[in-house]
């Protein structure tokens, strides 16, 4: 079976290496996600994303790739990740981390009810997680502009805030990790995602409200990024 399942990922070497084929082909004989069902979203210099079938529900599973991915940028981030101490700058060894702790901060989005994807699995350099969208994955802000800008750029601060009172800050806000789900932001890609402990989680969240304020200024919306952080960090009621 192991063999049947190499032979049919054969011609994507440039995508699939041996090591990676025998990971996907444990998490499929677990029912994580479908044999055979792997369809590319999008594919990377340091990733690759694939939909999968799972029962009746669509996956997506991300794939860090070992011999191309940036690991001395990846150990760079999570050097000062305090759950990441000691880490050995090893390339597998950072890549895996790396693939756990977006496991890892997908769970804790999830326990604050943010608007993200729902955690499955992980393995090595492979993560499973929930599709966003319904027929169709969800797209991107940059591509599917919310139509009311106040409202939607409110539910994004409404998800930091509720984040960062959770003890994170997701590091890497942008057009291009906010999805519009039926005019409702969604965030993703949490890799980069850090405890409030992190010595750089403050000016982590002010980036990510200068990237989030700039996209939606262009919108019409007002955006005083000096209230916006006092607001995300005020101590809880």
């Amino acid at each position: 079976m192991a063999k049947k399942f190499r032979e049919r990922f054969k011609t994507e070497e440039d995508v699939f290496d041996q090591f990676t084929i025998r990971n996907l082909f444990v998490l499929s004989s677990k029912d994580i996600f479908e044999d055979g069902s792997l369809s590319p979203l999008s594919i990377g210099k340091e990733a690759n994303v694939f939909s999968a079938s799972r029962g009746s529900t669509k996956v997506i599973v991300k794939i860090y790739r070992l011999e191309t991915a940036d690991f001395k940028k990846m150990f760079d981030y999570i050097r000062s990740d305090p759950r990441y101490e000691g880490l050995a700058k090893r390339k597998r060894a950072i890549i895996f981390a790396w693939a756990q702790r977006e496991y890892r901060n997908l769970m804790a989005a999830q326990r604050a009810n943010v608007a993200a994807p729902v955690p499955i699995a992980f393995m090595k350099n492979i993560m499973v997680m929930s599709s966003v969208g319904d027929a169709q994955p969800a797209q991107k802000i940059k591509d599917a502009i919310p139509e009311r800008p106040q409202e939607f750029f409110d539910g994004i601060i409404l998800n930091m805030k509720k984040f960062y009172r959770s003890g994170y800050v997701h590091g890497d806000l942008s057009k291009f990790n906010i999805l519009n789900r039926n005019e409702a932001p969604v965030f993703i890609d949490f890799s980069q995602a850090s405890p409030l402990r992190s010595p750089n989680s403050a000016a982590m969240l002010k980036r990510d409200i200068h990237n989030v304020g700039e996209f939606f200024s262009k919108l019409g919306v007002r955006v005083d990024e000096e209230k916006l952080f006092k607001k995300i960090t005020a101590a809880k009621n």
